[in-house]
């Protein structure tokens, strides 16, 4: 029996690598020279409407709320796209959520594009500190309760074919909603009450 013995070459293989990093490291090093070239803005929002159905505080300190609010979003840039991995909107109340998150579907803004959102946000006798049980029934009394709605999400940002990581997208938009006899509401359906806010809302990445 005749055993063969083979060798296999390995000559050229380092350059082969080295062709191949290279390649890697100057692509690398555009995408990130035309991404600080095009600096991409962050989307900007807008509070536009709060349709009110229920907000009504009983005893002990439980708050029951159901909005329904519209939201916009402009994506600023010229040759950057906008994907919006995730979005979850809710209300708060002096730093405490008193809505359960409702998830926006996933979508893709493209340049200069505008997208519009109208969820319905909601909590059911969700307990409420008892000083901001206290704070809330003074603001009604006085006719203006400001309340907080915010968007927790992830964006990425798109430049031709190259597509960054997610960037952690925070949004609070003040809504100040009026009751009694300084509502600036206008009634909508049964007991529903319709508020034209057109709020600018801070957006941080």
């Amino acid at each position: 029996m005749i055993i063969s013995n083979k060798s296999h070459s390995w000559e050229g293989s380092d350059d082969f690598f080295r062709g191949k990093g290279a390649k890697y490291f100057y692509a690398k090093e555009t995408v990130e020279k035309v991404w600080a070239i095009l600096r991409p803005s962050k989307p900007k929002f807008i509070l536009q409407d709060a349709t009110v159905y229920a907000f009504n505080v009983s005893s002990p300190n439980l708050l029951t709320s159901n909005f329904q609010v519209t939201l916009s979003s402009r994506n600023p840039n010229d040759k950057v796209g906008i994907y919006y991995d995730k979005l979850d909107v809710y209300a708060t109340y002096r730093n405490q959520q008193i809505t359960l998150r409702t998830s926006i579907p996933t979508s893709y803004q493209g340049h200069n594009e505008i997208d519009v959102w109208s969820p319905f946000i909601y909590g059911s006798a969700v307990p409420v500190s008892p000083y901001n049980s206290v704070a809330l029934n003074q603001d009604q009394a006085t006719g203006t309760v400001l309340l907080m709605i915010k968007i927790d999400g992830r964006v990425r940002f798109k430049v031709g074919t190259f597509i960054s990581a997610k960037y952690h997208l925070n949004v609070q938009c003040p809504a100040y909603i009026q009751f009694g006899s300084r509502t600036s509401g206008i009634i909508v359906g049964e007991n529903a009450i319709k508020y034209q806010l057109v709020t600018r809302c801070s957006v941080s990445l």
